[in-house]
Protein backbone atom coordinates (compact mmCIF):
# COMPACT_ATOMS: atom_id res chain seq x y z
CA UNK A 1 0.00 0.00 0.00
CA UNK A 2 1.47 3.43 -0.79
CA UNK A 3 1.53 6.37 1.66
CA UNK A 4 -1.27 8.91 0.87
CA UNK A 5 -0.84 11.36 -2.15
CA UNK A 6 -1.11 14.13 0.50
CA UNK A 7 1.57 12.95 3.09
CA UNK A 8 3.58 15.52 4.97
CA UNK A 9 7.56 14.94 4.49
CA UNK A 10 9.58 17.40 5.70
CA UNK A 11 11.58 17.88 8.80
CA UNK A 12 12.03 19.33 12.51
CA UNK A 13 14.36 21.64 14.48
CA UNK A 14 13.75 23.26 17.57
CA UNK A 15 14.84 27.22 17.71
CA UNK A 16 16.76 26.37 21.20
CA UNK A 17 19.19 24.25 19.35
CA UNK A 18 18.92 25.89 15.72
CA UNK A 19 18.12 29.10 16.14
CA UNK A 20 21.18 31.19 18.08
CA UNK A 21 21.04 35.15 18.48
CA UNK A 22 20.12 34.72 21.86
CA UNK A 23 19.93 38.03 22.96
CA UNK A 24 19.27 40.06 19.52
CA UNK A 25 16.54 42.04 18.98
CA UNK A 26 15.12 41.54 22.14
CA UNK A 27 14.98 38.16 23.02
CA UNK A 28 15.45 36.98 26.88
CA UNK A 29 16.73 34.39 28.20
CA UNK A 30 15.63 30.69 28.32
CA UNK A 31 16.33 28.04 30.59
CA UNK A 32 18.24 26.83 27.22
CA UNK A 33 20.29 29.69 27.74
CA UNK A 34 21.33 29.02 30.99
CA UNK A 35 22.60 25.37 30.21
CA UNK A 36 26.41 24.87 29.46
CA UNK A 37 27.99 22.56 26.50
CA UNK A 38 28.44 19.09 27.63
CA UNK A 39 28.89 15.58 26.22
CA UNK A 40 27.80 11.66 26.14
CA UNK A 41 30.98 11.49 29.28
CA UNK A 42 30.29 14.67 31.27
CA UNK A 43 26.61 15.86 31.72
CA UNK A 44 25.74 19.50 30.77
CA UNK A 45 24.95 22.15 33.51
CA UNK A 46 22.44 24.75 34.18
CA UNK A 47 23.35 27.96 35.68
CA UNK A 48 21.58 30.84 37.62
CA UNK A 49 23.80 33.31 35.46
CA UNK A 50 25.70 33.24 32.29
CA UNK A 51 29.34 32.40 33.62
CA UNK A 52 32.18 34.42 31.79
CA UNK A 53 34.23 32.18 29.73
CA UNK A 54 31.70 29.09 29.51
CA UNK A 55 30.26 27.82 26.14
CA UNK A 56 26.72 28.33 26.17
CA UNK A 57 25.99 26.20 22.56
CA UNK A 58 22.27 27.95 22.57
CA UNK A 59 23.66 31.11 21.97
CA UNK A 60 25.01 30.85 18.59
CA UNK A 61 23.52 27.25 17.98
CA UNK A 62 23.51 26.60 14.05
CA UNK A 63 22.11 30.97 13.95
CA UNK A 64 18.93 29.77 11.63
CA UNK A 65 18.23 33.42 12.58
CA UNK A 66 21.01 34.41 10.17
CA UNK A 67 20.81 31.58 7.98
CA UNK A 68 17.01 31.02 7.58
CA UNK A 69 16.83 31.52 4.07
CA UNK A 70 20.08 29.86 3.17
CA UNK A 71 18.20 26.68 5.26
CA UNK A 72 14.80 26.80 3.94
CA UNK A 73 16.02 26.32 0.22
CA UNK A 74 17.61 24.00 0.72
CA UNK A 75 14.75 22.03 2.37
CA UNK A 76 12.82 22.94 -0.97
CA UNK A 77 15.54 21.44 -2.77
CA UNK A 78 15.00 17.95 -0.68
CA UNK A 79 11.17 18.62 -1.56
CA UNK A 80 10.06 19.25 2.39
CA UNK A 81 6.06 19.51 2.34
CA UNK A 82 6.52 20.39 5.95
CA UNK A 83 8.77 22.48 8.23
CA UNK A 84 8.33 21.56 12.26
CA UNK A 85 9.96 24.63 13.55
CA UNK A 86 9.81 26.44 17.21
CA UNK A 87 9.10 29.89 18.08
CA UNK A 88 11.38 30.88 21.20
CA UNK A 89 8.55 32.52 23.57
CA UNK A 90 11.12 34.81 24.91
CA UNK A 91 11.97 36.27 21.22
CA UNK A 92 8.28 37.84 21.73
CA UNK A 93 7.99 38.18 25.41
CA UNK A 94 11.94 38.31 26.79
CA UNK A 95 10.72 37.39 30.46
CA UNK A 96 7.21 35.72 29.89
CA UNK A 97 5.43 37.72 31.80
CA UNK A 98 4.92 41.36 29.31
CA UNK A 99 1.79 42.50 28.04
CA UNK A 100 3.36 43.81 24.90
CA UNK A 101 4.82 41.50 22.81
CA UNK A 102 8.58 42.08 21.24
CA UNK A 103 7.43 43.74 17.42
CA UNK A 104 10.93 42.86 16.34
CA UNK A 105 10.58 38.95 17.55
CA UNK A 106 7.10 38.70 15.91
CA UNK A 107 8.37 39.83 12.41
CA UNK A 108 11.59 37.51 12.56
CA UNK A 109 8.65 34.34 12.19
CA UNK A 110 6.93 36.54 9.61
CA UNK A 111 9.68 36.35 7.37
CA UNK A 112 10.31 32.36 8.22
CA UNK A 113 6.75 31.41 7.29
CA UNK A 114 6.95 33.78 4.13
CA UNK A 115 10.21 31.91 3.60
CA UNK A 116 8.27 28.82 3.91
CA UNK A 117 5.36 29.74 1.47
CA UNK A 118 7.38 30.97 -1.37
CA UNK A 119 8.05 27.25 -1.39
CA UNK A 120 5.03 25.73 -1.04
CA UNK A 121 6.41 24.82 2.69
CA UNK A 122 3.73 24.21 5.28
CA UNK A 123 5.33 24.97 8.53
CA UNK A 124 4.52 22.92 11.85
CA UNK A 125 4.84 25.15 15.04
CA UNK A 126 5.57 23.96 17.85
CA UNK A 127 4.66 26.78 20.98
CA UNK A 128 6.72 25.79 23.33
CA UNK A 129 9.90 23.38 22.98
CA UNK A 130 12.22 23.41 25.98
CA UNK A 131 12.91 26.71 26.55
CA UNK A 132 10.68 28.36 29.04
CA UNK A 133 11.69 31.87 30.16
CA UNK A 134 14.49 31.85 32.51
CA UNK A 135 12.61 35.36 34.35
CA UNK A 136 9.76 32.19 35.41
CA UNK A 137 12.26 29.91 36.88
CA UNK A 138 13.18 32.36 38.57
CA UNK A 139 9.84 34.21 40.00
CA UNK A 140 7.83 30.97 40.24
CA UNK A 141 9.59 27.99 40.15
CA UNK A 142 8.95 27.18 36.35
CA UNK A 143 5.39 25.79 36.12
CA UNK A 144 4.83 24.85 39.70
CA UNK A 145 3.64 28.61 39.47
CA UNK A 146 -0.04 28.31 38.31
CA UNK A 147 0.56 31.43 37.05
CA UNK A 148 2.35 30.69 34.26
CA UNK A 149 -0.94 29.26 32.64
CA UNK A 150 -2.11 32.64 31.61
CA UNK A 151 1.43 33.97 31.01
CA UNK A 152 1.63 31.16 28.20
CA UNK A 153 -2.26 31.58 27.42
CA UNK A 154 -1.20 35.13 26.44
CA UNK A 155 1.86 33.90 24.55
CA UNK A 156 -0.56 31.46 22.53
CA UNK A 157 -3.49 34.14 21.50
CA UNK A 158 -0.45 36.74 20.39
CA UNK A 159 1.55 33.94 18.22
CA UNK A 160 -2.33 32.54 16.42
CA UNK A 161 -3.38 36.15 15.74
CA UNK A 162 -0.27 36.97 14.58
CA UNK A 163 0.12 33.79 12.36
CA UNK A 164 -3.40 32.77 11.81
CA UNK A 165 -3.38 33.15 7.85
CA UNK A 166 0.29 31.64 7.50
CA UNK A 167 0.85 28.96 10.18
CA UNK A 168 -2.33 25.80 9.95
CA UNK A 169 -0.17 22.99 12.46
CA UNK A 170 0.42 23.84 15.36
CA UNK A 171 1.94 21.72 18.90
CA UNK A 172 1.52 23.40 22.20
CA UNK A 173 4.06 21.44 23.93
CA UNK A 174 7.07 19.41 22.73
CA UNK A 175 7.71 15.91 24.54
CA UNK A 176 5.27 17.52 27.41
CA UNK A 177 5.91 14.08 29.03
CA UNK A 178 9.43 14.66 29.66
CA UNK A 179 7.55 16.06 33.03
CA UNK A 180 6.96 12.35 34.11
CA UNK A 181 10.80 12.08 34.71
CA UNK A 182 13.38 14.04 36.68
CA UNK A 183 15.47 15.09 33.63
CA UNK A 184 12.23 16.77 32.70
CA UNK A 185 12.31 19.40 35.32
CA UNK A 186 15.59 21.18 33.65
CA UNK A 187 14.12 20.35 30.03
CA UNK A 188 10.69 20.92 30.30
CA UNK A 189 9.20 22.16 33.52
CA UNK A 190 11.57 24.67 34.85
CA UNK A 191 11.39 23.48 38.22
CA UNK A 192 14.75 23.93 39.45
CA UNK A 193 15.05 27.26 40.96
CA UNK A 194 18.00 28.63 42.54
CA UNK A 195 20.00 25.11 40.92
CA UNK A 196 23.62 25.55 39.59
CA UNK A 197 24.98 22.42 38.70
CA UNK A 198 24.80 19.24 36.10
CA UNK A 199 21.22 18.62 34.87
CA UNK A 200 21.71 14.78 35.89
CA UNK A 201 22.20 15.63 39.77
CA UNK A 202 18.88 18.31 39.70
CA UNK A 203 17.65 18.02 42.75
CA UNK A 204 14.04 15.59 42.37
CA UNK A 205 10.95 17.21 43.51
CA UNK A 206 8.60 15.22 41.78
CA UNK A 207 5.52 17.24 43.81
CA UNK A 208 6.52 20.42 41.59
CA UNK A 209 7.32 18.33 38.70
CA UNK A 210 3.56 16.43 39.02
CA UNK A 211 2.05 19.72 39.66
CA UNK A 212 3.78 21.62 36.94
CA UNK A 213 2.39 19.15 34.16
CA UNK A 214 -0.93 19.47 35.25
CA UNK A 215 -0.40 23.73 34.94
CA UNK A 216 0.76 22.45 31.13
CA UNK A 217 -1.88 20.27 30.82
CA UNK A 218 -4.12 23.39 31.49
CA UNK A 219 -2.08 25.66 29.66
CA UNK A 220 -2.83 23.79 26.40
CA UNK A 221 -6.38 23.12 26.70
CA UNK A 222 -6.80 26.63 26.77
CA UNK A 223 -4.50 27.59 24.16
CA UNK A 224 -6.21 24.39 21.27
CA UNK A 225 -9.71 26.32 22.64
CA UNK A 226 -8.95 29.82 21.78
CA UNK A 227 -6.45 28.55 18.84
CA UNK A 228 -9.91 26.99 17.27
CA UNK A 229 -11.49 30.00 18.22
CA UNK A 230 -9.12 32.64 15.85
CA UNK A 231 -9.32 30.07 13.60
CA UNK A 232 -11.22 27.25 12.92
CA UNK A 233 -9.17 26.04 10.18
CA UNK A 234 -6.28 25.29 12.66
CA UNK A 235 -5.19 21.96 13.59
CA UNK A 236 -3.56 21.49 16.83
CA UNK A 237 -1.95 18.69 18.33
CA UNK A 238 0.19 17.09 20.90
CA UNK A 239 3.70 16.23 21.08
CA UNK A 240 5.06 12.83 23.34
CA UNK A 241 8.40 11.83 23.80
CA UNK A 242 7.04 8.10 23.26
CA UNK A 243 9.38 5.34 24.87
CA UNK A 244 8.19 2.14 23.57
CA UNK A 245 8.84 -1.00 26.36
CA UNK A 246 9.33 -3.94 25.86
CA UNK A 247 9.74 -7.10 28.70
CA UNK A 248 12.95 -8.24 29.21
CA UNK A 249 11.66 -11.58 30.27
CA UNK A 250 8.33 -13.20 30.16
CA UNK A 251 8.25 -12.80 34.35
CA UNK A 252 4.89 -11.81 34.89
CA UNK A 253 6.66 -9.04 37.30
CA UNK A 254 8.64 -7.88 34.32
CA UNK A 255 5.12 -7.37 32.13
CA UNK A 256 3.74 -5.67 35.18
CA UNK A 257 6.55 -2.97 35.40
CA UNK A 258 6.49 -2.32 31.87
CA UNK A 259 2.68 -2.09 32.37
CA UNK A 260 3.11 0.64 34.81
CA UNK A 261 5.88 2.50 33.17
CA UNK A 262 4.44 2.90 30.21
CA UNK A 263 0.90 3.87 31.43
CA UNK A 264 2.49 7.07 33.13
CA UNK A 265 5.64 7.96 30.54
CA UNK A 266 3.32 7.52 27.43
CA UNK A 267 -0.38 7.35 28.16
CA UNK A 268 -0.91 9.38 30.67
CA UNK A 269 -0.21 12.51 28.23
CA UNK A 270 -1.62 10.91 25.26
CA UNK A 271 -4.82 10.34 27.48
CA UNK A 272 -5.33 14.08 28.77
CA UNK A 273 -4.41 15.75 25.60
CA UNK A 274 -6.45 13.20 23.50
CA UNK A 275 -9.20 12.36 25.77
CA UNK A 276 -9.61 15.33 27.74
CA UNK A 277 -9.14 14.03 30.91
CA UNK A 278 -6.75 11.88 33.49
CA UNK A 279 -6.72 7.97 32.88
CA UNK A 280 -7.74 5.60 35.42
CA UNK A 281 -4.36 4.69 36.89
CA UNK A 282 -2.93 8.36 37.54
CA UNK A 283 -5.22 7.95 41.02
CA UNK A 284 -3.23 4.87 42.16
CA UNK A 285 -0.04 6.41 41.08
CA UNK A 286 -0.61 9.51 43.03
CA UNK A 287 -0.99 7.39 46.13
CA UNK A 288 2.00 5.23 45.60
CA UNK A 289 4.25 8.24 45.41
CA UNK A 290 2.48 10.76 47.70
CA UNK A 291 1.84 13.27 45.09
CA UNK A 292 -1.24 15.73 45.62
CA UNK A 293 -2.10 17.59 42.70
CA UNK A 294 -3.94 21.36 43.23
CA UNK A 295 -6.69 21.68 40.48
CA UNK A 296 -9.46 24.10 40.58
CA UNK A 297 -12.75 23.62 40.22
CA UNK A 298 -12.81 24.49 36.41
CA UNK A 299 -9.68 22.36 35.38
CA UNK A 300 -11.28 19.35 34.55
CA UNK A 301 -13.72 21.18 32.14
CA UNK A 302 -11.19 22.81 30.49
CA UNK A 303 -9.43 19.79 29.71
CA UNK A 304 -12.19 18.22 28.50
CA UNK A 305 -13.05 21.39 26.17
CA UNK A 306 -9.27 21.21 25.11
CA UNK A 307 -8.87 18.00 23.00
CA UNK A 308 -6.19 17.99 20.43
CA UNK A 309 -6.78 17.37 16.65
CA UNK A 310 -3.77 15.38 16.22
CA UNK A 311 -1.36 13.24 18.07
CA UNK A 312 2.71 13.59 17.01
CA UNK A 313 5.17 11.85 19.17
CA UNK A 314 9.04 11.15 18.89
CA UNK A 315 9.73 7.77 18.01
CA UNK A 316 13.84 7.15 18.28
CA UNK A 317 14.27 3.73 19.76
CA UNK A 318 12.85 1.21 22.50
CA UNK A 319 14.11 -0.49 25.68
CA UNK A 320 13.54 -2.89 27.67
CA UNK A 321 12.38 -2.99 31.70
CA UNK A 322 12.66 -5.91 34.44
CA UNK A 323 12.04 -5.97 38.01
CA UNK A 324 15.49 -7.55 38.45
CA UNK A 325 17.70 -4.64 39.74
CA UNK A 326 20.72 -6.62 39.01
CA UNK A 327 20.10 -6.15 34.99
CA UNK A 328 22.59 -4.42 32.77
CA UNK A 329 21.36 -1.17 32.42
CA UNK A 330 20.88 0.63 29.06
CA UNK A 331 20.89 4.31 27.26
CA UNK A 332 18.31 5.93 25.49
CA UNK A 333 16.22 9.14 25.20
CA UNK A 334 14.92 10.52 28.45
CA UNK A 335 15.37 7.42 30.39
CA UNK A 336 17.50 4.56 30.00
CA UNK A 337 15.89 0.75 30.73
CA UNK A 338 17.92 -2.56 30.10
CA UNK A 339 20.16 -3.22 26.85
CA UNK A 340 17.75 -5.41 24.26
CA UNK A 341 20.04 -8.55 23.12
CA UNK A 342 18.23 -8.39 20.06
CA UNK A 343 19.05 -4.79 18.65
CA UNK A 344 22.16 -2.84 17.57
CA UNK A 345 22.97 0.70 18.82
CA UNK A 346 23.96 3.79 18.00
CA UNK A 347 27.52 5.83 19.10
CA UNK A 348 25.51 6.98 21.96
CA UNK A 349 24.34 3.51 22.91
CA UNK A 350 20.39 4.49 21.55
CA UNK A 351 18.58 1.01 20.69
CA UNK A 352 17.92 0.90 16.88
CA UNK A 353 14.67 -1.46 16.32
CA UNK A 354 12.52 -0.33 12.99
CA UNK A 355 9.87 -2.78 14.41
CA UNK A 356 8.88 -1.22 17.19
CA UNK A 357 8.09 1.92 15.51
CA UNK A 358 5.33 -0.13 13.90
CA UNK A 359 4.19 -1.50 17.04
CA UNK A 360 3.97 2.01 18.38
CA UNK A 361 1.81 3.53 15.63
CA UNK A 362 -0.77 0.64 15.96
CA UNK A 363 -0.77 0.84 19.44
CA UNK A 364 -1.36 4.80 19.63
CA UNK A 365 -4.00 4.08 16.83
CA UNK A 366 -5.60 1.31 18.74
CA UNK A 367 -5.66 3.89 21.90
CA UNK A 368 -6.64 6.86 20.30
CA UNK A 369 -7.77 7.09 16.34
CA UNK A 370 -6.94 10.74 15.32
CA UNK A 371 -4.39 11.05 12.73
CA UNK A 372 -0.88 10.52 13.52
CA UNK A 373 2.11 11.80 12.65
CA UNK A 374 6.08 11.19 13.39
CA UNK A 375 7.89 14.25 13.96
CA UNK A 376 11.15 13.12 15.20
CA UNK A 377 13.27 10.06 14.10
CA UNK A 378 16.55 9.97 13.31
CA UNK A 379 20.40 8.92 13.74
CA UNK A 380 22.20 10.83 16.33
CA UNK A 381 26.22 10.00 14.79
CA UNK A 382 29.68 11.04 14.31
CA UNK A 383 29.78 12.19 10.63
CA UNK A 384 33.03 12.52 8.69
CA UNK A 385 34.04 14.81 5.87
CA UNK A 386 35.77 12.92 3.69
CA UNK A 387 39.41 13.86 2.09
CA UNK A 388 37.15 14.71 -1.33
CA UNK A 389 34.86 16.48 0.55
CA UNK A 390 31.76 14.41 0.86
CA UNK A 391 30.09 13.04 3.62
CA UNK A 392 28.87 9.76 2.73
CA UNK A 393 26.47 8.89 6.06
CA UNK A 394 24.78 5.60 4.83
CA UNK A 395 24.11 4.43 7.79
CA UNK A 396 21.85 7.58 8.58
CA UNK A 397 20.27 6.25 5.09
CA UNK A 398 20.05 2.65 6.45
CA UNK A 399 18.39 3.87 9.73
CA UNK A 400 15.62 5.93 8.03
CA UNK A 401 15.09 3.49 5.42
CA UNK A 402 14.41 0.64 7.91
CA UNK A 403 12.24 3.07 10.07
CA UNK A 404 10.13 4.41 6.73
CA UNK A 405 9.74 0.54 5.74
CA UNK A 406 7.76 -0.45 9.12
CA UNK A 407 5.96 3.25 8.59
CA UNK A 408 4.48 2.10 5.70
CA UNK A 409 3.53 -1.26 7.14
CA UNK A 410 1.61 0.48 10.18
CA UNK A 411 -0.15 2.31 7.30
CA UNK A 412 -1.62 -0.83 5.68
CA UNK A 413 -2.37 -2.54 9.06
CA UNK A 414 -4.37 0.66 8.84
CA UNK A 415 -2.77 3.30 10.97
CA UNK A 416 -3.76 6.88 9.72
CA UNK A 417 -0.34 8.31 9.29
CA UNK A 418 -0.09 12.03 8.14
CA UNK A 419 3.22 12.66 8.37
CA UNK A 420 6.93 12.18 8.60
CA UNK A 421 9.37 15.06 9.78
CA UNK A 422 12.66 13.09 11.01
CA UNK A 423 14.77 15.01 13.65
CA UNK A 424 17.58 17.68 12.88
CA UNK A 425 17.41 17.75 9.10
CA UNK A 426 19.82 20.45 9.24
CA UNK A 427 22.80 19.65 12.35
CA UNK A 428 21.86 21.55 15.61
CA UNK A 429 22.69 21.28 19.39
CA UNK A 430 21.96 18.13 20.80
CA UNK A 431 19.00 19.43 23.61
CA UNK A 432 20.22 15.80 26.22
CA UNK A 433 24.01 16.73 26.17
CA UNK A 434 24.47 19.88 24.50
CA UNK A 435 27.08 18.86 22.30
CA UNK A 436 27.14 19.13 18.10
CA UNK A 437 29.09 16.22 17.52
CA UNK A 438 25.96 14.27 18.18
CA UNK A 439 24.62 14.88 14.30
CA UNK A 440 20.89 14.36 12.40
CA UNK A 441 20.98 16.33 9.78
CA UNK A 442 20.78 15.50 5.98
CA UNK A 443 22.92 18.71 5.81
CA UNK A 444 25.97 19.50 7.82
CA UNK A 445 27.37 22.47 9.75
CA UNK A 446 30.88 23.41 10.12
CA UNK A 447 30.35 23.68 13.83
CA UNK A 448 32.12 22.20 16.33
CA UNK A 449 31.55 21.47 20.41
CA UNK A 450 34.36 24.04 21.39
CA UNK A 451 32.36 26.69 19.30
CA UNK A 452 34.32 26.75 16.76
CA UNK A 453 33.28 26.76 13.35
CA UNK A 454 32.49 28.81 10.06
CA UNK A 455 28.56 27.63 10.17
CA UNK A 456 29.06 26.79 6.24
CA UNK A 457 26.20 24.39 5.32
CA UNK A 458 27.43 21.00 3.18
CA UNK A 459 24.81 18.32 1.59
CA UNK A 460 25.37 14.87 2.78
CA UNK A 461 25.17 11.51 1.16
CA UNK A 462 21.54 11.51 2.48
CA UNK A 463 20.45 14.51 1.58
CA UNK A 464 19.91 13.13 -2.31
CA UNK A 465 18.61 9.85 -0.78
CA UNK A 466 15.96 12.08 1.02
CA UNK A 467 15.20 14.01 -1.86
CA UNK A 468 14.20 10.74 -3.96
CA UNK A 469 12.16 9.57 -1.12
CA UNK A 470 9.99 12.68 -1.13
CA UNK A 471 10.30 12.78 -4.76
CA UNK A 472 8.64 8.69 -5.09
CA UNK A 473 6.68 9.19 -2.01
CA UNK A 474 8.44 6.94 -0.20
CA UNK A 475 8.42 4.33 -3.17
CA UNK A 476 11.98 4.55 -3.93
CA UNK A 477 13.84 3.97 -0.63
Amino acid sequence: MSLPKDFLWGGATAANQYEGAWDVDGKGPSTSDMCTNGSHTVAKRITTTIEPGTLYPSHEAVDFYHHYQEDIALMAQMGFKVFRLSINWTRIFPTGMETVPNELGLEFYDRVFDECAKYGIEPLVTMSHYELPYALVEKCNGWEGREVIEYFVNYAKVIFERYKDKVKYWLTFNEINAGTMSLGSVLSTGTVKGYTGPITEVPDNAQARFQALHHQFVASAKAVKIGHEINPDFKIGCMIAHMTLYPFTCNPDDMLKVQQEWNIRNDLCGDVHVKGKYPYFFKRFCKDNGLTIKMEADDETILAQGKVDFYTFSYYMSICETADKSAQGGEGNLIGGVKNPYLEASDWGWQIDPKGLRYTLNHLYDRYEVPLMIVENGLGAFDKIEADGTIDDKYRINYLKAHIEQMKLAVEDGVDLIGYTPWGCIDLVSASTGEMAKRYGFVFVDKYDDGTGTLERKKKKSFDWYKTVIATNGEEL
